[in-house]
């Protein structure tokens, strides 16, 4: 499970849309490092249909287009050590035509520390052909190949992508020029030790189609001069997201019916303000211009592996001074240097999961053209993972190679770090795909693999969305915890793992309760929500456990480390409410898809899922009654005996949604009348889109979808049998009697959640008691993912309608099921590179780290590309009594004195007596019992006791 970085309220960013005469930005661009990519069809090319029940996640990233460019790629992946299969897992996950698999050497001892593919018994045997079968389980719709011949001319120019790990500067070079002269997109990536880079070529022209995958801005204007430059007024008295630079175009513009869907236009000027109107000035029409490309990188290592065939070894000076001209440095950092040569033997899985994320991202690029590339080397290290005192120096011996599994991490940090890694005892929350990964990287990294035990725990079932990203199941497994610790127990034998199917929180405080936090080394979120976050984080403060956090949304990526008395908590910052949708705007004035499909939503939520039994409507202000009527004639006075009856109650509330609401809110505010707002604008102007009613017809295939979806829904609440029968429906509804509308005198609409507010009259309604009720109803919770049940097929009907009663540009079902299930966008590639960083935090923390400076809480966009990091933000400290204390200090006092009498009152309140200058934050009762203790409290304790 996942959720968005940065961001604890689902969303890290994003503006309302809002439709009528508006402005938008551009987001297309050209850039000058690629080739188109050649042309091909295939089983999971163009020719097929796209799975959004397995890819629904990742589209919600790519788009439809970006996925059938990508389904057009044949993909080849040399080297099969850690980094490459990490590659190969994620590209494969992703939906490409075909990958190929290429290694010509075998499995060695040194492997096995990340390449969760191998087992101990493939020593010896080829690693492409050993990880061939086990990569192809992970999606159907790509064949996955093994090769261990040559990497010739005629071989390569099968492929539109091929990707280099494992080699030598030679063969990169020789490669790379070949690839460049066949328009074959090319990447390097390589990792040595606690370093890394990534190399990418994409030749001399390619086109970008999106640079961030952001959704546009949408602004609604009021003005627009003819002046030269023009310059542009926003409605909304609020700032409108633009900046100078940003490129813009108009849809529904009147008067200047020109601009409407002209040529992207530049910013040239941007004026916000949050007092006036906000304003931007336009420039004349003018061409992206293309970005130049960055040359980085550090080869010298791999001129010097060319010339002896090893690794340097510690100290040695010969890389730079066998080099001429500009590759040769006048002075080099032999700090850094040494630590290279200390650790380029090494092959740790943590570095190869992040390097092993964006390389295969930059594959996604390489094929779709959807985001911006590298250009062109990335460089990477986590020498803050070496001991913290620069005079500590691990010898040969330790480092050595011991012919185990873990060799690849030893050589890195030795064995001691080998064996706390063992004993960890860590607690796992959440098994979904940053779960997954974790549990990998667990595994790879020997945690728990001796005395400890790493505990799973998550409550889910595994559904099909699951498999684009949660590597680890497959279609037929059940649940996630137990499936996950079962697939890591494969990839390492030796992990104690343990899986739970319990929610965190109050109701299981019996299972998770002080004996097992207390027995915790560290906790690990993999949560989807931030309650639960928040609850986990409470709990680690309480038990003083160090803390990983993470989450991602779509390219985006953070990572969160807390370390007690070190770091604030997670939940030491929070972010400002999410932004709602008035209510006025929601029920009456809608002028954007989005509000329409809230709409849709609740009614979902009104009509078919709140429990009869219980509800009580509580409307405030005088809203109209005919939500009420409705409702009490659907439980009562028009609850259904048959199909028949359901197909007339979704007519009949088809006709009250879509015809009378509307004509009766067009009777109180007539279309052409001089009503005023109090700004003297006429009343339907602005974002107020004035409404049309519709009229039924069976023909029209979208007022159908809408009655089968109703009346199915419907009849499942009264336990009737539905039926597909669209042509039957049709028959029915020619019996159906619809009533005439006759408009209402005094019905009170308000016209803002202001006014709303204000009025002092409230509707306050208990519906009949169950004993009225003909049947007993089944409450029906939304399930967005099952395309059989209906659900988003109302959903979908009833927010389209409704656009279509204000006249707003309706919408596909991939876009409403986004919006209206509040789904997280997900791809496995940032989801594989954050937890890659995670995990090098944790091998901080079981080394023992003190130094805040040592932590690093980072955030991503692989889109960008963009990769931030910086220290954790220290423990806010509070003074009182002249005494500095943080969150995570506090005061013990034994309850159980030595005779086994338990402390009384009196001789509690002693206790403070003796200390009133010492700040109490929390007061600990061996037996498990906790006082919580504010400083006003504290302060009261000292007077009592005085």
């Amino acid at each position: 499970m996942s959720s968005s970085p940065l961001s604890k309220k689902r969303r890290l960013s994003g503006t309302e849309t809002k439709t009528g005469s508006h402005c938008s930005s551009s987001n297309s661009v050209r850039t000058d490092l690629s080739h188109t990519p050649a042309n091909g069809m295939a089983k999971n090319g163009n020719d097929a249909e796209i799975d959004e029940g397995l890819y629904s996640r990742q589209l919600y990233v790519l788009g439809h287009e970006a996925m059938k460019r990508m389904q057009n790629s044949n993909v080849l992946i040399s080297g099969m050590r850690g980094l490459g299969v990490e590659i190969a897992k994620n590209v494969i996950l992703g939906g490409v035509r075909s990958v190929t698999v290429h290694d010509q050497g075998v499995a060695e001892w040194g492997d096995l520390s990340s390449q969760f593919y191998l087992r101990e018994e493939d020593l010896g045997k080829n690693r492409a052909e050993v990880s061939q079968p086990r990569l192809a389980e992970l999606n159907n719709y790509v064949p996955v190949t093994a090769y261990t011949g040559a990497l010739t001319e005629d071989y390569l120019t099968k492929f539109q992508v091929v990707v280099l790990t494992n080699s030598t500067l030679d063969e990169q070079q020789h490669l790379g020029e070949l690839c460049h002269s066949k328009g074959i997109k090319f990447i390097v990536a390589d990792t040595r030790g606690l370093f890394s880079q990534l190399f990418c070529d994409f030749g001399e022209e390619m086109i970008v189609y999106d640079t961030n995958g952001e959704q546009p801005l949408s602004a609604m204007i009021s003005m627009i001069t003819k002046d030269n430059p023009g310059v542009v007024t926003c409605l909304d008295e609020a700032r409108h997201g633009f900046e100078s630079g940003d490129y813009v175009t108009f849809t529904e513009v009147q008067g200047m019916t020109e601009l409407n869907g002209c040529q992207p236009v530049e910013i040239k000027k941007s004026i916000s303000s949050s007092m006036d109107e906000p304003e931007f000035v336009m420039t004349d029409f003018a061409k992206f211009e293309s970005p130049g490309q960055l040359h980085v990188g550090f080869q010298a290592i791999h001129a010097f592996q060319k010339k002896h065939n090893r690794l340097p070894a510690p100290w040695s000076q010969e890389v730079n001074s066998a080099q001429t001209g500009s590759a040769k440095i006048e002075q080099l950092d032999e700090a850094l240097i040494k630590k290279l040569s200390f650790v380029a033997a090494g092959d740790l899985a943590p570095i190869n999961a992040f390097i092993g994320g964006l390389a295969a991202q930059e594959v996604m690029k390489a094929c779709t053209g959807k985001f911006m590339p590298i250009m062109q080397w990335l460089y990477f290290d986590a020498l803050e993972c070496l001991a913290e005192d620069e005079g500590v120096v691990l010898t040969e011996e330790e480092c050595a190679p011991r012919n185990c599994r873990y060799d690849g991490q030893i050589a890195v940090f030795g064995t001691k770090l080998q064996d706390l890694l063992a004993k960890q005892r860590y607690f796992l929350v959440g098994a979904g795909a940053i779960g997954c990964e974790l549990l990998k990287n667990f595994a790879m990294i020997g945690l728990a693999c001796g005395e400890g035990e790493v505990i799973v725990t998550d409550m889910d079932t595994i559904e099909k969305s699951n498999l684009n990203r949660q590597f680890l199941f497959r279609p037929s497994d059940k649940m996630k915890s137990d499936t996950a610790a079962a697939a890591v127990k494969q990839m390492n034998p030796s992990i104690k793992i343990t899986g739970h199917q319990n929610r965190v929180g109050p109701d299981t405080e019996r299972i998770y309760d002080d004996d097992f936090f207390e027995s915790l080394d560290g906790v690990a979120n993999a949560l989807d929500n931030v309650d639960a976050r928040m609850y986990m984080d409470r709990r680690c403060v309480y038990y003083r456990k160090p803390l990983l956090e993470s989450g991602t949304l779509g390219t985006k990526g953070n990572v969160q480390v807390v370390i007690p008395f070190l770091t604030e908590s997670y939940s030491s910052s929070q972010d400002p409410p999410e932004k709602s949708i008035p209510i006025c705007t929601l029920k009456n004035f809608p002028n954007a898809i989005e509000h329409t499909l809230q709409w849709a939503r609740d009614e979902f939520e009104g009509l078919f899922k709140q429990s009869p039994e219980s509800r009580t409507l509580k409307l405030p202000g005088a809203q109209p009654i005919e939500v009420l009527e409705a409702v009490y004639k659907s439980l009562v006075t028009d609850c259904p005996h048959s199909w028949a009856d359901c197909v007339a109650w979704a007519r009949n509330h088809w006709q009250c949604q879509y015809s009378n609401n509307i004509r009766q809110l067009l009777h109180n505010f007539p279309p052409d009348q001089v009503h005023l707002t109090s700004s003297g604008a006429p009343f339907w102007s602005g974002p107020k889109r004035c409404p049309h009613p519709l009229e039924f017809s069976t023909s029209n295939e979208l007022h159908m979808d809408y009655i089968m979806a109703g009346a199915n829904l419907f009849a499942q609440t009264y336990s009737l049998p539905g039926s597909n029968d669209r042509v039957g429906v049709a028959k029915i509804l020619q019996e159906v009697k619809v009533p005439a509308f006759t408009p209402r005198s005094g019905v009170k609409i308000h016209v803002s959640d202001q006014e709303l507010q204000n009025s002092n009259s409230s509707l306050k309604t208990q519906l009949p008691t169950p004993e009225s009720y003909q049947y007993k109803l089944n409450p029906i919770d939304f399930e967005k993912d099952d395309d059989t049940n209906y659900h988003m097929d109302f959903i979908v009907a009833a927010s389209n309608l409704r656009a279509e009663n204000y006249d707003i540009p309706p919408t596909d079902r991939h876009k409403s099921k986004l919006i209206a299930g509040k789904i997280i966008p997900a791809i496995a590639t940032t989801t594989a590179a954050v937890v890659g960083l995670v995990c090098l935090e944790l091998i901080k923390i079981v080394q023992g780290h003190k130094k805040l400076e040592s932590y690093k809480n980072g955030f991503m966009n692989l889109a960008l590309p963009f990769f931030g990091f910086s220290e954790p933000i220290a423990a806010p400290k509070h003074k009182y009594y002249e005494i500095d204390w943080t969150l995570w200090d506090r005061f013990e006092v034994t309850g159980l004195q030595p005779n086994g009498e338990e402390m009384t009152l009196r001789q509690f309140l002693d206790y403070f007596k003796v200390r009133p200058h010492q700040l109490i934050s929390l007061v600990w009762h061996h037996v498990g019992s906790c006082l919580q203790l504010t400083a006003p409290l504290f302060s009261l304790l000292c007077f009592l006791s005085e």
